[in-house]
C-alpha cells in the first residue's frame, strides 16, 4: 500500500485567507492528503500568501524562503504558493522566486489535489498569467451570482456534498476542514469588491463583490458549531454590500438573527464595515440582537474630507462621530476598531491635525495606523503630491503613539464593567485568555482572567474588568457560568 501523501498549510494574511486555506484542506483531505500541522513533516508545503502591502508581500516571500529551506532538512520535497499574492503576480513571481516549486492562482483552487500531485511527481505547472479579475464578471451585480459559477471564487466551496466527501456531519457541511481547534472560526459572506479607494488593489486581483446565499452560510455556520466552534466572524472585503447581488441589500439584517439561533453558536462578529453604506436597520440589528455583538470594524482610513475625496472615498470627521454616537446611543459598550494612512498624496498639517481631531473624539477600542506607500496598479501611485519617506514616517511615528495612548484610555474606561469573555487559551505561565464582546480576534487586545483556573477554552464566562494592560484587560469571573440571555447580548 503506497504512502499516503502529506501536505501542510501555512497562513498569512487576514482571516478571508484562513477560510481559503480550510477550504483547500477540505479539498485535499477529500482526495486522500493526510494534512500536518508541521511543514517540515509534509511532503508539500502550501504557503497561503497575502499581497496587500509591501510588508504583507516581503512576510509571504520571507515564508516561501523558510519552507524551501526545509527541503535541506526535513521531509519537505515541494513548495508551492497560493494566496492573493500568487494570484496578483503569477509568472513575475514564479520568475523572481525560483525557490517556489509552484505558483497556483485562484482558478487552480478546485484541482488544487492534482496541482500539487503533478509538482510532487516533478512536473511542471505553469504560473499563470494575471487578469484584472474585475473583467471575468458582468458589470450588473445581479448578473454576477450565475456567470460566478464559471469563475474560481476561493472560500465560496460547494456545499451539499455527496456522502463519503462532506465531513463526518453530513452531506450539508461545506467542503472545508479545519486546521485548528479555536472556538472562534471565520464564514465568508462574500468575496471580490465594488468599491474602487484609489490606494487599494484588491478588486484587481479578488475580483467583483459576490455574495454567497444566505442557505450556504447558514449550513456552513451550523457545521461550524458542530466542531465545536462558539464564536462566528462573518468576513468579506465589504459586509455592508452583501445581498446587492442577489437583490436585498438589506439581507444581513435579516440574515443575522437566523445566524444567531443556530444551536451551538453563542457569538456572532460582524466585520469590515464601511462608513458610508452603514444604514439605520443594520444598526439596530448589530446593537439589539440577542447573541450578535455589538462590534463595529469601521473602516474610515481618514477624516479630513480632502483627503477621503483623494482616496475616492466619503465622509468626514462631524460625519463620522455622528454615526459614532448613533451606534453608542444604541449600545452605549459598543467595540468600535477601524484602520487608518497618514501621508497619503497631498495630506496638509491641517489634514493631519483633522485626523487627530477625529481620533481624539472617537473613543475607539482599537487603531491601525499605516503609512502610506504606492501600491502598483493603483491609481493613487499615479498622483502627483508625494510626500518625502521621511515626512511619512514621521507622521506615522506621531499618530501611532497617539493610537496608542488613546486605546489605553479606551480601555481604561472599561474598568468597572462586566464583560462576557469567551476562553481562548490555558497555559501555566500566560495564565487563561479570552476575549470580550468588543475584541475581535489578534486584531483589538485580549481579557486576561485573574482567577480563571478551572476554566476551559470554548467556555463563555461572565466578568468584571478590575484592570488594564495597555489594551488589554484585567478581569475577575464572576460567581456561576454565563448563561446568555436578551439583555446580555445588548
Amino acid at each position: 500500500m503506497p504512502e499516503r501523501r502529506t501536505v501542510a498549510l501555512v497562513t498569512l494574511g487576514c482571516a478571508r485567507n484562513e477560510v481559503d486555506s480550510e477550504e483547500l484542506a477540505g479539498r485535499l483531505e477529500a482526495d486522500g492528503w493526510q494534512l500536518v500541522e508541521d511543514a517540515a513533516e509534509a511532503d508539500v508545503a502550501v504557503v497561503n500568501t497575502c499581497g496587500f502591502v509591501e510588508a504583507a508581500k516581503k512576510d509571504s516571500v520571507d515564508a516561501l524562503l523558510e519552507a524551501n529551506d526545509l527541503k535541506d532538512h526535513g521531509r519537505t520535497q515541494a513548495v508551492v504558493a497560493v494566496g492573493c499574492m500568487a494570484e496578483r503576480y503569477g509568472k513575475e513571481l514564479a520568475e523572481a522566486l525560483p525557490e517556489a516549486d509552484g505558483v497556483l492562482g485562484f482558478d487552480d483552487y478546485a484541482d488544487i489535489s492534482d496541482r500539487l500531485q503533478t509538482i510532487l511527481s516533478g512536473g511542471i505547472h505553469a504560473a499563470h498569467t494575471p487578469r484584472d479579475r474585475r473583467k471575468l464578471l458582468p458589470i450588473s451585480p445581479a448578473e454576477r451570482q450565475d456567470a460566478g459559477t464559471e469563475v474560481a471564487i476561493p472560500g465560496h466551496g460547494p456545499t451539499d456534498l455527496p456522502e463519503g466527501v462532506a465531513p463526518a456531519s453530513g452531506p450539508r457541511a461545506p467542503l472545508r476542514r479545519r486546521l485548528d481547534g479555536a472556538p472562534v472560526a471565520s464564514v465568508k459572506l462574500a468575496s471580490g469588491c465594488d468599491r474602487r479607494c484609489s490606494f487599494c488593489a484588491i478588486p484587481s486581483f479578488r475580483g467583483s463583490f459576490i455574495s454567497r446565499r444566505p442557505s450556504d452560510v447558514l449550513n456552513e455556520t451550523r457545521w461550524l458549531a458542530e466542531q465545536g466552534v462558539k464564536e462566528i466572524m462573518l468576513v468579506s472585503e465589504n459586509n455592508t454590500s452583501y445581498g446587492k447581488d442577489l437583490g436585498d441589500i438589506r439581507l444581513l439584517e435579516s440574515l443575522l438573527p437566523e445566524l444567531a439561533e443556530v444551536e451551538g453558536v453563542e457569538r456572532v462578529r460582524v466585520s469590515y464595515l464601511q462608513p458610508a453604506e452603514m444604514r439605520p436597520g443594520l444598526i439596530d440589528v448589530l446593537t439589539s440582537t440577542p447573541k450578535v455583538v455589538p462590534y463595529f470594524d469601521l473602516s474610515f482610513q481618514h477624516s479630513a474630507p480632502g483627503v477621503l475625496r483623494a482616496m475616492r472615498r466619503f465622509g468626514d470627521t462631524d460625519r463620522f462621530l455622528e454615526l459614532l454616537d448613533t451606534i453608542r446611543s444604541k449600545a452605549p459598550e459598543a467595540g468600535v476598531r477601524s484602520n487608518f494612512i497618514v501621508g497619503f498624496p497631498g495630506e496638509s498639517d491641517a489634514d493631519l491635525a483633522e485626523l487627530e481631531r477625529f481620533l481624539n473624539g472617537a473613543r475607539l477600542d482599537a487603531i491601525g495606523v499605516f503609512g502610506y506607500s504606492d501600491e502598483e496598479g493603483t491609481e493613487a501611485a499615479t498622483y502627483d503630491g508625494k510626500l518625502d519617506e521621511d515626512v511619512v514616517a514621521e507622521r506615522l511615528a506621531r499618530v501611532s503613539r497617539l493610537a496608542e495612548e488613546l486605546v489605553s484610555q479606551r480601555a481604561e474606561e472599561r474598568v468597572g464593567q462586566t464583560v462576557h469573555v469567551l476562553v481562548e487559551s490555558v497555559d501555566a505561565e500566560e495564565g487563561v485568555r479570552g476575549r470580550a464582546a468588543h475584541q475581535a480576534p489578534e486584531t483589538d487586545g485580549q481579557v486576561l482572567l485573574v482567577g480563571g483556573e478551572g476554566l476551559d477554552v470554548g467556555r463563555m464566562v461572565e466578568a468584571k474588568v478590575v484592570g488594564t494592560e495597555g489594551v488589554d484587560l484585567v478581569a475577575e469571573p464572576l460567581a456561576g457560568t454565563f448563561a446568555w440571555s436578551e439583555e446580555a447580548g445588548r
